[in-house]
Formats: C-alpha cells, sequence, structure tokens
C-alpha cells in the first residue's frame, strides 16, 4: 500500500471526514467558509482551511463573490463528478474516514427509523456485477441530484455511505484438509 506521502493528494484531500461532509454541504448549491464553519459547528478559521484544501486539488470551484459586510464572500460548490469511486490507490484511507463518518452517523440514526443496512463478501457472476455497479451508481447519482441546501424546508437528512469493489481471492494455498 502506498504510504499518505505518495497518495494522490486529492484521496489525501478526501481522507478527512470533515472535508467529505463539506462537499456533501456543497453539492445542492453554494456556500462560504462561514456558512460551512456554522453548519459544521466549528471556527471559520477551521472550515477555510479544509475549503483551500479542497479547491486546490479541484473537489470544489469557486461559484460567486458577493459583496457581505464590507468584504468580499466567496462562495463554493462542489465540483460535479468528483472522484470518489474507482480509485483503488488509498482505497483502505478512505474506507477508514467514511468508517469513521458512518460512525458518527449511526450515533444520530433517528430513533425507529427504515433504513438500509448491508454487509456482504459475495461471489457472483461478472455480469451480474456490472449490472449491481452501475445500478448503485444511478441511484446515487438520483440522491445526489435530489440533494437540497441543509434544514430546507420538507427534506430530512440522509447518511449514505457505500463503497462495492470486486475483492482480490484470498483462498488458502492448499484446500483444507490436504496439507
Amino acid at each position: 500500500m502506498a504510504h499518505v506521502t505518495d497518495t494522490d493528494p486529492v484521496l489525501r484531500a478526501l481522507a478527512h471526514p470533515l472535508r467529505l461532509r463539506m462537499l456533501s454541504l456543497m453539492w445542492p448549491g453554494p456556500l462560504s467558509a462561514a456558512e460551512l464553519a456554522r453548519e459544521l459547528d466549528v471556527s471559520h478559521a477551521l472550515a477555510s482551511q479544509h475549503l483551500r484544501r479542497l479547491d486546490a486539488v479541484g473537489l470544489v470551484e469557486l461559484a460567486e463573490q458577493r459583496t457581505r459586510r464590507g468584504g468580499r464572500e466567496r462562495r463554493y460548490r462542489t465540483v460535479r463528478g468528483t472522484p470518489l469511486s474507482d480509485r483503488h490507490e488509498g482505497a483502505p484511507m478512505l474506507a477508514e474516514t467514511m468508517a469513521h463518518t458512518l460512525r458518527e452517523r449511526a450515533g444520530r440514526r433517528l430513533e425507529a427509523s427504515e433504513g438500509v443496512t448491508v454487509d456482504a463478501e459475495l461471489w457472483v457472476d461478472p455480469r451480474i456485477w456490472q449490472d449491481v455497479r452501475r445500478r448503485l451508481t444511478e441511484l446515487a447519482v438520483e440522491l445526489h441530484d435530489a440533494a437540497q441546501p441543509a434544514h430546507a424546508p420538507g427534506t430530512i437528512p440522509l447518511g449514505v455511505s457505500m463503497m462495492a469493489f470486486p475483492l482480490q481471492d484470498t483462498a488458502p494455498a492448499d484446500p483444507p484438509g490436504t496439507a
């Protein structure tokens, strides 16, 4: 596995739970560092630092500048099609960040709410995998396209974390009982 310093800068930027949340919040529309800081309950300086990191690797883009309280407010949005999937190198690092995010979200799960939880290691026909992968991608796009700004009237917050990928076959060299 590549060392963190050798890892793609985009993956290093994605490997922080706060930055993943920022990308989600900026998906439906642009936000400033101050707006992100309020939503995430962090300092303006910390939100700005993470926003600069996302901007430096091209995961967000400047959407608008406006005058606010005598200064210029820059509002950024998530670049559509940002690469969270199909990345082999750095996948364990991204999985660790997603696991952290999942633990935090699971603690905020609405009591007695409906959800879907799946954990599986399965063997399937490659054609089935390709079809399921396509449908999972379509569902992720559908959810992202339906996303609205945080706290928009008539919306509910959702937690969605997903990684699905083929595994290396780690079968033992000799079948059990033949050694």
